[in-house]
């Protein structure tokens, strides 16, 4: 392992780190770390690279992020604490020399209705305080143009109890902007009665189609049935006008059911309480798709999808609503704001626009402060979350980045690169997790882990200069000066599929053919529309040519500490099954989650210790060892081997045991040679989802997906998260994919892919209404050849690089 040479001094020398500015980890085991020992300068740009899985995030995130928050977490009173995330200390002996870590990851922001772009950043504030000090008419302060806020009017008497006892008449208001018809979210829901309940049958004859609501609830079925307020007999088509307004939209009320007090309320507004109030994200499948079929959203008609009272609306600076302001692009509101010459406002529009510019000089200009945060990518919500630190006075803190150039073309990875350097300039301590060459380059120190991924990796193989990693014999350092070579010849496409008129956000009446049996990648620079386009017109189900496709979003992937790659994929089923065809048993004994669990644990191989206001511990289950089941299960064998050994396996070792002999399963076979065909094959088939790096889930998803029948793919930028070898096996894979007679649609910023297409659609020219267009349609060679777009310049210096 090469190091850099350090110096002894305390006063160093610009560029070089002492003695006493460096993290120091030692013996570090977090997930597979297999004793890490190293030292990361401080206020310097340190990047950690090495393929998915080898332990970069658990070394960052997991170690010396985790223990800083841990450590300021504990500063703060035991009381204040309990109302703080439960954080374990990491696995190490030994971290020295941290300072404050604030982690700027892709964890997608909230997905409330009321939060959009403008409330997730300053914008939104100090945007209501512009308007209430210059808008016209004056309808009051900043909180009448805030949308979560609702106008309150109360009246009434006080008794002041101070000397002679005295009551005073009171009246109260607040002005507030929220619409009062969507109270604030821009859409109303409409509900589908038909979906709730079957009207040729009574209460009492099971009319409920409700997901859960079963005849012997409580608090549903029953709270109706036996209210006393309605016939459980009538079948609710021959209910009375009275009857049904009551049945539908009656105040709650109390009730008894069997000596039980219970409360009875009209069938809607219980629907919006128990589902529309929920994120529709974080719902189980089967109660997502029935709120998809029995609700439907439609933009407020008072509003027009604003969230914004009248009366906010009516106040304009210079003809421009608070409305219209969040409405526009931010790179035009960044302009209009330069634009107002009001010196009594003066330093906020000074601290507005350099927020708005802030977006601009990020690569987020195309978007609106109205955007809904939900709707953000996992690199466009990083990139918010980064507004709110490129103007921080901090310094001295050390900022944690989750591979920032996902999501960013060829063209905004130097403006990204800049902002990193800023921060690191302003004497922060920089560490980031990233693939990208272009940003690997910029770094004043790398730490390489690997040499492999999984039980593979876990190791330092490198620790120096970019100069020092170029040179260097690991696997980073071999593709580091990796670059495409164009194809020679192309794939002849079989059809088309053909986009008419295509006006989904940015897009400008797109006509576009989209070649069928051939690799098809769709670029262009962030928010130039290729998402529009391709989800937009093609999503998850029929194309426009009647071709069944199977859309790979970048939608994180979700599960409990309980679910790991083989209850993800499907894969745990069919084992179950061999299991029990073998023993003669049941499958459920074979399932952790079910009769077979290790009754201590319930299953999950540890256990949870809550201690209420201080961090919980996790301790592996004394009874099943970590094993997760009982030990009567574990008499049970396929192929010599025991249900827990079995889950033990990594893909590679599960391949070759069902794949031949006693425990050949070919259902188990086949889910087992897709994962190892996405590089997943050093994964254990057990591991907890929530150990998985970016890169693993996304391949995780590929592979899941790719056992369903479809004639078109369509992948979301799939190298996020890979490494630079990685991105030839999965090149490898998109191949196969076409060979055997699919059609296969990318949307990727990634040379290495572009060099590799059989047909590139490009779309810009710019972002946001800079973009929305067709700049060019044709081979690679054709879009080097061209040279009249920001894509084939940025292809034709990396091939010739």
């Amino acid at each position: 392992m090469r190091k850099t040479t350090r110096t002894d001094t305390r006063a160093s020398a610009p560029g070089t780190a002492g003695s006493h500015d460096l993290i120091r980890v030692h013996g570090a085991r977090v997930n597979n770390l297999k004793d890490v020992s190293v030292e990361i300068p401080k206020r310097q740009l340190t990047v950690f690279t090495g393929v998915s899985g080898s332990g970069k995030s658990s070394l960052v995130f997991g170690t010396v992020a985790a223990e800083s928050q841990r450590l300021i977490n504990e500063t703060y009173s035991a009381f204040v604490q309990g109302f703080m995330p439960t954080l374990a200390r990491p696995e190490v002996d030994v971290l020295e020399g941290l300072t404050t870590a604030i982690i700027v990851d892709q964890q997608r922001l909230g997905a409330d209705p009321r939060s959009t772009v403008g409330t997730a950043t300053d914008a939104n504030a100090m945007l209501r305080i512009l308007f209430s000090r210059l808008g016209q008419p004056h309808i009051g302060s900043p909180g009448a143009f805030a949308f979560n806020v609702a106008s309150v009017r109360a009246s009434g008497a006080i008794t002041v109890e101070r000397g002679a006892r005295k009551t005073v008449k009171a009246t109260f208001s607040r002005t507030g902007g929220m619409c009062t018809r969507c109270e604030g979210r821009g859409s109303v829901s409409d509900i589908d009665l038909t979906q709730l309940y079957d009207d040729s049958k009574s209460l009492a004859e099971g009319a409920f189609t409700i997901p859960g609501w079963k005849s012997d609830s409580f608090f549903t079925v029953r709270v109706y049935a036996e209210s006393g307020l309605l016939d459980p007999h009538k079948p609710i088509a021959k209910f009375t006008k009275k009857e049904m307004q009551s049945f539908l939209y009656s105040e709650p009320t109390k009730v008894k059911v069997e000596g039980v007090n219970l409360t009875f309320e009209g069938l809607i507004p219980k629907i919006q309480k128990s589902f529309l109030s929920k994120d529709r994200e974080a719902m189980q499948p089967h109660i997502r798709e029935f709120v998809d079929r029995a609700v439907t959203f439609t933009t407020c008609p008072e509003c027009d999808g604003t969230r914004l009272s009248e009366e906010a609306r009516s106040s304009k600076i210079k003809g421009i609503s608070i409305a219209d302001a969040c409405a526009m692009q931010i790179s035009d509101l960044a302009e209009w704001v330069r634009a107002l010459d009001e010196p009594s406002v003066g330093p906020l529009l000074d601290s507005l626009g350099g927020t708005l510019d802030s977006f601009v000089e990020i690569g987020l200009g195309y978007l609106g402060l109205d955007r809904a945060s939900g709707t953000l990518s996992g690199g466009e919500a990083q990139r918010v979350k980064m507004i709110r630190h490129l103007g921080s006075s901090l310094t001295d803190v050390t900022y944690v980045f989750d591979e920032p150039t996902v999501g960013l073309h060829p063209h905004d990875i130097q403006r990204m690169n800049n902002l990193l350097l800023r921060l690191r300039d302003k004497g922060n301590t920089v560490l980031v997790v990233e693939h990208k060459p272009e940003t690997i380059a910029i770094a004043d120190h790398v730490v390489d882990l690997g040499p492999g991924a999984g039980s593979l990796g876990g190791t330092v193989c490198f620790e120096g200069t970019v100069d020092g990693l170029r040179s260097g014999d690991t696997l980073t350092g071999r593709h580091f000066g990796d670059r495409a070579v164009l194809k020679e010849t192309v794939r002849e496409p079989t059809g088309a599929l053909e986009i008419r008129g295509a006006t989904t956000h940015n897009l400008r009446g797109v006509d576009v053919d989209i070649p069928l049996g051939v690799l098809t990648v769709v670029t262009g620079v962030a928010g130039s529309g290729k998402s529009s386009l391709v989800h937009g017109s093609l999503g998850k189900g029929a194309g426009p040519a009647g071709a069944d496709v199977v859309a790979i979003g970048q939608g994180a992937i979700r599960g409990s500490r309980r679910s790991n790659p083989a209850t993800y994929t499907g894969l745990l089923d069919p084992i179950r099954k061999a299991f029990a065809t073998a023993n003669g048993v049941k499958p459920a004994l074979f399932s952790p989650n079910s009769e077979g669990a290790c009754p201590n644990c319930n299953g999950a191989g540890v256990i949870y210790t809550d201690l209420t206001m201080m961090a919980g511990v996790a301790t592996v289950c004394e009874e099943c060892e970590g094993k997760r089941f009982q030990a009567s299960v574990l008499d049970h064998h396929l192929g010599g081997r025991d249900i827990s050994e079995v889950l033990a396996m990594s893909v590679a070792e599960a391949e070759e045991f069902f794949g031949s002999g006693e425990a050949a399963t070919p259902a188990a076979h086949r889910v087992l040679d897709r994962l190892a065909d996405v590089g997943l094959g050093y994964l254990t088939i057990g591991q907890p989802l929530t150990t998985l790096s970016g890169g693993e889930r996304q391949r995780l998803k590929l592979a899941t997906h790719m056992g369903e029948k479809g004639g078109v793919y369509v992948l979301d930028e799939p190298t996020s998260g890979l490494h630079l070898a990685d991105v030839e096996q999965l090149l490898g894979l998109l191949d196969r994919l076409v060979d055997s007679g699919k059609s296969v649609i990318v949307i990727e910023h990634h040379q290495a892919v572009m060099a590799h297409a059989d047909w590139i659609i490009d779309l810009g020219p710019g972002a946001g209404h800079d973009g929305g267009r067709i700049v060019f349609e044709g081979t690679p060679a054709d879009l080097v050849a061209d040279g009249s777009t920001l894509t084939g310049e940025h292809l034709a210096a990396y091939i010739a690089t």
